[in-house]
């Protein structure tokens, strides 16, 4: 009678070699989804270990640091505990991706780095499972989790149904702990004074355990529940076994005989035009925006902020187009060279677009200062430069337009990788405190304007010194109002404890103690509140 591969304990699939010890009963599975590695006492801890930290930094968590403990140690656990981890470039690279990101995490955490922390983490899943972490695929093997969780359990299930148990070494490790347990029982009644220290302490660890069963509730439970699923599932996905199926990236060789393309006269006549547009427009760029003197009322935020977001929004559309047209048949054209002749010349003027639209972001910049979204709008035309460099390696190299697509969602998730540790807030205000403190007031409208983090708020204090008093003023108020804060912040954290640690916070408040006496005199609140709106109105001159 045939045995069934999952009905069998600790079976070996065809990922797992089949050895000459194997026993009779075990045979390959027929299907890639029944293939499970063996149980092992360490992948059952590792389980164990991530849900009491899931449930310490996530549940019971109230602030970043306890995402940053989760995304630090969780891929040590996981490589720890998966079955023959393939520890290779990708696993290495997204490794060290997570501790940097736990770094910024604990230094100056956001909504935004958690989300990228998690992402990495299914990132480091996969490359653990032996697969590179393309985008896509990452998507693929975080939306299985669930599946391959219940598909463990099942696992789980059967193999302790049966007798192979035995056969894990268990005894290795819970024989020496009963010893210890029960000789050092003995030795603690034996010596008074060590019974009544640790009845002391017994007592503490009751009563902690007391009031830690009282705020359990069914919510928690059903956490450690999703909690283990999901890291059984992680587990289960990081132990190997391909999670998609390989895509080619290489462009099919084609037929042994160059074939004319249909396609090819509309590809021809569609990059001439494209080439003429281009050229008439970047004359136009050129005499409109450059080398010129902006005259008052000129209209910035047309010009510098939505019309660089339409030249970006034409380099993706390019990047698209080009993408399209050197793939597949075309590329047997016997007429292809003097395609890609076009290509290149109107990928040229693509780059010369490139740096019109950088221009653009520089002239809102020089207008009225530095911004989070300026930031974000540079980030954001690096990456369609990026992906627009990734069509032209595809071009001169007949990749295929899968290889081209991870390429450039890789080109992307870096990019919001980047901008994530990016220290948005401490760039944008020691840039603008450097143009007002040079002589140039119009940057003050974003310290009026925009929400300052941590990272931003001490690269404030030269403007104590400002030669401008109502900037000055303005200035000392609004630190006044952020020391209060700080204050607050400082013990509502104390009583939320460790997980809401953030050294930036911590840093500030030394800060603010020790400069107090620099605006003393605007924590009292009219006092504050009057120079603060005198100094927005000011401000709002150069919004």
């Amino acid at each position: 009678m045939t045995t069934d591969p999952i009905a069998t304990p600790f079976a070996q699939p065809a990922e797992y070699p089949i050895g000459p010890g194997t026993p009779a009963n075990v045979r390959r599975p027929t299907h890639e989804a029944d293939a499970q590695p063996p149980v092992r006492w360490r992948e059952l801890l590792v389980v164990i270990v991530l849900v009491v930290l899931s449930d310490l930094t996530i549940y019971r968590g109230q602030g970043f640091a306890g995402c940053a403990a989760l995304f630090f140690l969780a891929p040590a656990l996981l490589t720890w505990g998966a079955f023959r981890p393939r520890l290779g470039t990708g696993a290495r690279v997204v490794g060290v991706m997570l501790v940097v990101l736990a770094a910024k995490t604990i230094w100056c955490g956001s909504v935004w780095l958690v989300v990228t922390g998690f992402a990495l983490l299914a990132a480091f899943g996969i490359a653990l499972s032996g697969q590179t972490p393309f985008v896509a695929e990452t998507a693929v093997f975080a939306s299985l989790l669930i599946a391959s969780g219940y598909r463990r359990l099942l696992y789980y299930g059967r193999s302790t149904a049966g007798s192979s148990l035995t056969r894990v070494p268990w005894l290795n490790l819970a024989m020496p702990l009963a010893a210890l347990v029960a000789f050092g029982t003995v030795f603690i009644f034996a010596n008074p004074d060590l019974l009544a220290y640790v009845s002391e302490v017994a007592e503490e660890v009751v009563k902690n355990l007391r009031d830690w069963l009282r705020k359990l509730s069914v919510r928690e439970i059903a956490f450690w529940v999703a909690a283990a699923w999901v890291s059984i599932g992680l587990l289960r996905q990081a132990s190997g076994g391909a999670v998609v199926a390989e895509l080619a990236e290489i462009e099919p060789s084609g037929p042994l005989r160059a074939e004319s393309s249909k396609l090819y006269p509309a590809f021809r006549n569609t990059l001439a035009t494209v080439i003429i547009l281009f050229a008439v427009y970047l004359v136009f760029e050129f005499q409109t925006l450059w080398f010129r003197e902006f005259p008052k009322g000129f209209y910035y935020s047309g010009y510098a902020h939505e019309g660089a977001a339409w030249l970006t929004i034409a380099l993706a559309l390019a990047t698209l187009t080009l993408s399209l047209v050197f793939r597949g048949a075309v590329l047997m054209d016997p007429r292809i060279p003097r395609l890609r002749t076009l290509g290149w010349i109107w990928s040229a003027e693509n780059f010369i677009l490139a740096v019109a639209v950088y221009h653009r972001m520089a002239i809102y910049i020089h207008f009225n200062g530095m911004s989070p979204m300026r930031i974000v709008g540079l980030y954001g035309m690096s990456a369609v430069v990026a992906g627009f460099a990734l069509v032209l390696w595809k071009i001169g190299h007949q990749c295929s337009f899968g290889w081209l697509l991870r390429r450039q969602l890789w080109a992307l998730a870096i990019t919001v990788y980047l901008f994530a540790l990016t220290p948005v807030d401490a760039i944008v205000v020691e840039y603008n405190v450097r143009r007002i403190l040079a002589g140039d007031p119009a940057p003050c409208v974003q310290i009026s304007v925009q929400t300052i983090g941590s990272e931003g708020v001490l690269r404030l204090m030269p403007l104590l010194e400002c030669d401008d008093a109502t900037i000055r003023d303005g200035v000392r108020a609004f630190l006044a109002q952020r020391d209060d804060d700080a204050e607050a912040a400082a013990v509502r954290r104390e009583s939320l404890g460790w997980t809401t640690y953030q050294f930036a916070d911590v840093l500030v408040l030394e800060r603010m103690r020790g400069n107090r006496n620099l605006w003393a005199d605007y924590h009292e609140p009219r006092r504050r509140d009057a120079a603060l709106e005198r100094f927005h109105a000011y401000a709002y001159q150069w919004y």
